[in-house]
C-alpha cells in the first residue's frame, strides 16, 4: 500500500546510507523516489544542548510544512560587578511551503559569567498517519487484527544545564552543559540545602564530598549550586575588603595577598568532578556505538519478517517483540539519529501495508491523541497568567515535550490545533522578549550613572587634603559614592568590566594617599587611648560611693572629658567605651535603686492620683477644638507624673485606670491613628519615670532615637548630594524622580524622630 506522504515513498537511499553499501535493497518497484528529508537537528552553542535519545527520534513523514524557530538565551545578572549580557532572539526562518511551527528549547540563565548558548531546533510531529490511496485497501484493513505501533518517542530538551558558575581557573565552561545532561539520574528527594548561607569552608567541604562520594550523573545540580553560592562569598569579600578602607587605618604595613587555601582545595575537588564527568560521557559514547549495531540488527530482522510468508498472527507477535527490543536500546550517536529512524519507520510502514492495520483503530486512536492536544493548549493558555515569566517559559517548553510524545491527529484538525498551541507559544515567547529587552534599557541606564560616578571619583581623587576633616569629607563622598555604585544593577557585559575597573581604579588611588596620611596620627590616638584609660580608672574607683550628689558631678565631669579626648585605634575604642560605660551605668543604676525605695508621701499621692482619674473623666471638652482637648489631656497625662510615687501595691491599679479613662476621652476627640500613637508614646515615656530604673531606659531610649535620627539624616544628605551627580545624563530625570521619593519618606520619619527625641529631653529635664 502506497501512502501519500512523499517523505515515506523510497526510504531506500537512508536505508543503504545506514546500513552500509552492502545492505539488501527492499523489493518494491512501485515506490517512488523519496525526497530526501532529514531531521534538523542545529547546534546553536556548545551549552545547554541536550542529548536526543531513542525517544527523541522523529518520523520524516512528520517533518513536512514545520518552521524552525530559533531564540538565543539571555543571561540574567546576580551582583553589579559581575558580567551580564543580553543577546537578541533569534529570527524566524520559514521554508516556502511550511505551516506549522515549533517552540525552540531555549532556557534563560540566571548566574553570571556563564557561557550563553542557543537551544536546539524542535520540530513539529503532528502530521498525522499515511492515507490510503485506494478504496480496495481500506476494506482489506478491516478484516486484520489490531496492531499497535510505536509511539513517536519524545525529544528530550536538557533545561537543567543553562545556568553554569563563572569559570575558574581556566575552566571551560561548555565542558559543564554537553548533550549528555538527558542520562542525568534522578536522585532521592533531600531537604533543600541553602547554599547561600554556608560558608567558604562549609561550601569547600560539601563540593569535596559530593565529588568524591556522589555519582557523576547525579551531582551535576549540586555542584553548579555550590559553585555558585562559593563565587558570591568570594565577590562580598572583595567588595567588603574595598568598604573597609572608610575607615582610618591603623598603621599597619600592607602585606601582600596570600594564596587562599580554600580556593586551591576548591579548585582541586571541582577538577576531579570534571575529570569523572569526562570519563562519564566518554562510556556514554562507547554505548551509543554498541545501540547503534543492535539496532542495525533490527532493522534487518524487520526487513526480514516483511519478506516472510508466515501466518498472519505470528507475524505480528514477531513485530511486537522487535518494537520493544528498538525501545528498550539506548541512545545513539546523533549524526546516525534520522537515518536509523527513516529507516525503522519506512519498514514499519512497509509492516503496516503488509497486514492491513484496522483503520478504525487508527481512527480511535487519532480521536484520543486529538483530546490530548487539546488538554495541552489549555495548560498552554493558563501560563499567559503565570507571573513567573521564567517558570511559565519551562512549564511551556514541557508541553512542548508532551506534544511531541503524542501521536498524530484527524487530518481536518490538525492545523486548527497546532495553530491554537503555537499562537499561546507566540505570545509567551513575546513576553519573554520585551522583558529581556526591558533590562537591556536597564543596562544601558545603569551604565550612564556609573559613568557620571567615575567621573565625580575622580575630581576627589584630583582634590588635595591638608587636614583630618578634609580628609573626613572626602571620605565621606568617596563612600556615598560607593553606596550609591552597589544600588544600581550591572552595566552591559560589554562594559561592566571596564567600568567597574574605571571605578576602583580612583578607589584604590584615594585610599592609598589616605592611608600615608593617616599614618601619622597613629600616636596621637595611641595617646588618646592612655587618656581614656585613666578616667577608666577614675570612674571605677567612685562607683560604688555613695554619696550621691558629690558623685555624680564627678562621673558627669568624667563624662565630659571622655567627649573631648580624641578617638583611640580601632582595636581598642569598642572595648574601652564599655568599660567606661559600665562603671557610670552601675553608679547611676545603684543611685536609682537607692532613691525608689522612699515614699514619704505615697499615701497622699495615692489619694491625688485618684482625684486626677476622677478628673480626666468628667472633664467637659471646650467646643470641637480638637488640638486643644488634645492639650488638656496631656496635662492632665503630664500632672499624673509630677505627683509622684505610690504605694507599690497600688501602682498598677491605678496606671491601668488613668490609661482607660484617658483612652476613652481619646475615643471621644476621634484623633487621627498617628495622633493617638503620639500621645501613647509620651504617655509610656512618662510611665517609665515610675520606675525604679528610668533613667537608664530613658537615656537608652534617646539613643536608639538619635541614632536613627543620624542615619536617616546622613542618607538625605547622601541621596541629594547624589542627585547633582546625574545632572549630565540622558536619564536625568527618571534617577532624579527615584531619589527624590526615597528623600521625601525619610524627612517624614526623621521629623516624627525629632518631636519623639524633644520630649525625652524635656523629661530629662
Amino acid at each position: 500500500m502506497e501512502t501519500k506522504d512523499q517523505t515515506n515513498q523510497n526510504p531506500e537511499e537512508k536505508i543503504i546510507k545506514s546500513q552500509g553499501e552492502n545492505s539488501q535493497s527492499v523489493e518494491n518497484a512501485d515506490i517512488k523516489k523519496e525526497t530526501d528529508t532529514a531531521l534538523p537537528v542545529e547546534e546553536q552553542g556548545a551549552e545547554d544542548v541536550g542529548e536526543l535519545d531513542e525517544g527523541t527520534e522523529t518520523p520524516s513523514q512528520e517533518l513536512k510544512n514545520e518552521k524552525d524557530t530559533v531564540e538565543v538565551n539571555a543571561a540574567v545578572p546576580d551582583t553589579p560587578e559581575e558580567k551580564t549580557e543580553l543577546q537578541p532572539e533569534a529570527v524566524e526562518e520559514t521554508a516556502p511551503e511550511e505551516k506549522e511551527e515549533e517552540i525552540v528549547a531555549e532556557e534563560a540563565e540566571v548566574e553570571p559569567e556563564a557561557d550563553e548558548g542557543e537551544k536546539p531546533v524542535d520540530k513539529e510531529e503532528d502530521k498525522g498517519m499515511p492515507e490510503t490511496s485506494s478504496d480496495k485497501s481500506v476494506e482489506a484493513e478491516k478484516e486484520v487484527k489490531k496492531v499497535v505501533v510505536d509511539k513517536e518517542p519524545q525529544k528530550n530538551v536538557d533545561l537543567v544545564g543553562g545556568s553554569e558558575p563563572e569559570n575558574i581557573e581556566g575552566e571551560d565552561d561548555q565542558e559543564e552543559v554537553d548533550e549528555e545532561d538527558s542520562d542525568e539520574v534522578p536522585i532521592e528527594s533531600k531537604p533543600e540545602i541553602k547554599y547561600d548561607e554556608l560558608s567558604r569552608d562549609k561550601l569547600v567541604e560539601m563540593l569535596e564530598s559530593t565529588v568524591n562520594e556522589g555519582e557523576v550523573q547525579q551531582i551535576k545540580s549540586q555542584v553548579a549550586q555550590i559553585k555558585v553560592a562559593y563565587l558570591k562569598i568570594k565577590k562580598k569579600v572583595e567588595e567588603q575588603e574595598i568598604a573597609n578602607k572608610v575607615e582610618p587605618v591603623e598603621g599597619e604595613v600592607e602585606k601582600e595577598p596570600e594564596t587562599d587555601p580554600l580556593e586551591l582545595r576548591f579548585n582541586e575537588a571541582f577538577n576531579i568532578y570534571r575529570k569523572k564527568r569526562k570519563q562519564y560521557l566518554n562510556e556514554q559514547e562507547r554505548i551509543k556505538q554498541a545501540n547503534l549495531e543492535a539496532k542495525k540488527v533490527i532493522l534487518e530482522e524487520l526487513k526480514a519478517l516483511i519478506d516472510s510468508e508466515e501466518s498472519l498472527r505470528k507475524t505480528y507477535d514477531e513485530f511486537k517483540v522487535l518494537q520493544e527490543r528498538w525501545k528498550e536500546v539506548g541512545m545513539v550517536p546523533k549524526e546516525e539519529l534520522n537515518n536509523l529512524w527513516q529507516s525503522y519507520h519506512f519498514f514499519v510502514e512497509k509492516f503496516f501495508d503488509k497486514v492491513k492495520i484496522n483503520r478504525e483503530l487508527r481512527d480511535l486512536d487519532m480521536k484520543k491523541n486529538m483530546e490530548a492536544k487539546l488538554t495541552l493548549c489549555e495548560k498552554a493558555e493558563e501560563l499567559l497568567i503565570e507571573n513567573s515569566i521564567l517558570k511559565s517559559f519551562k512549564d511551556l517548553q514541557k508541553l512542548h515535550d508532551k506534544w511531541r510524545e503524542v501521536g498524530p491527529v484527524p487530518q481536518d484538525k490538525r492545523d486548527e490545533l497546532w495553530d491554537r498551541f503555537k499562537s499561546t507559544t507566540d505570545k509567551i515567547n513575546q513576553r519573554r522578549h520585551e522583558h529581556y529587552l526591558k533590562f537591556q534599557e536597564e543596562q544601558k541606564s545603569n551604565l550612564m550613572a556609573k559613568t557620571a560616578l567615575c567621573e565625580k571619583a575622580e575630581e576627589l581623587v584630583a582634590k588635595e587634603n591638608t587636614s583630618i576633616k578634609h580628609w573626613q569629607l572626602n571620605t565621606a563622598e568617596i563612600t556615598d559614592l560607593l553606596k550609591v555604585w552597589k544600588t544600581l544593577g550591572p552595566a552591559p557585559r560589554k562594559q561592566n568590566d571596564e567600568i567597574w575597573e574605571r571605578f576602583k581604579s580612583s578607589l584604590d588611588s584615594f585610599f592609598s594617599v589616605k592611608k600615608e596620611y593617616f599614618q601619622k596620627i597613629k600616636d596621637e590616638q595611641q595617646n588618646n587611648y592612655n587618656l581614656k584609660l585613666d578616667l577608666c580608672t577614675q570612674a571605677e574607683a567612685i562607683k560604688s560611693d555613695t554619696d550621691w550628689r558629690k558623685t555624680t558631678a564627678d562621673l558627669i565631669k568624667l563624662q565630659k572629658e571622655w567627649k573631648e579626648i580624641g578617638p583611640v585605634p580601632r582595636k581598642h575604642s569598642d572595648k574601652i567605651w564599655k568599660r567606661f560605660r559600665a562603671a557610670c551605668d552601675e553608679f547611676f543604676n545603684n543611685k536609682s535603686e537607692f532613691f525608689a525605695n522612699i515614699g514619704k508621701h505615697e499615701i497622699d499621692n495615692q489619694k491625688l492620683k485618684e482625684e486626677l482619674i476622677e478628673k480626666v473623666k468628667s472633664f467637659a471638652f471646650e467646643g470641637n477644638d480638637k488640638n486643644k482637648n488634645l492639650e488638656v489631656l496631656k496635662g492632665f497625662q503630664r500632672e499624673w507624673t509630677n505627683i509622684g510615687h505610690v504605694p507599690i501595691k497600688e501602682k498598677n491599679r491605678l496606671q491601668n485606670e488613668l490609661r482607660e479613662a484617658v483612652n476613652i476621652r481619646l475615643d471621644e476627640l476621634k484623633i487621627s491613628q498617628a495622633e493617638m500613637q503620639s500621645a501613647s508614646y509620651r504617655q509610656r515615656m512618662e510611665n517609665i519615670k515610675d520606675k525604679p530604673d528610668s533613667r537608664r531606659i530613658l537615656y537608652n531610649e534617646r539613643n536608639f532615637l538619635s541614632n536613627k535620627r543620624n542615619k536617616l539624616i546622613e542618607e538625605i544628605g547622601l541621596w541629594e548630594n547624589n542627585l547633582g551627580f546625574f545632572a549630565e545624563s540622558k536619564k536625568a530625570n527618571l534617577l532624579k524622580e527615584e531619589f527624590e521619593k526615597k528623600i521625601n519618606k525619610a524627612k517624614g520619619e526623621l521629623e516624627l524622630l525629632k518631636a519623639k527625641i524633644k520630649f525625652l529631653d524635656k523629661q530629662g529635664d
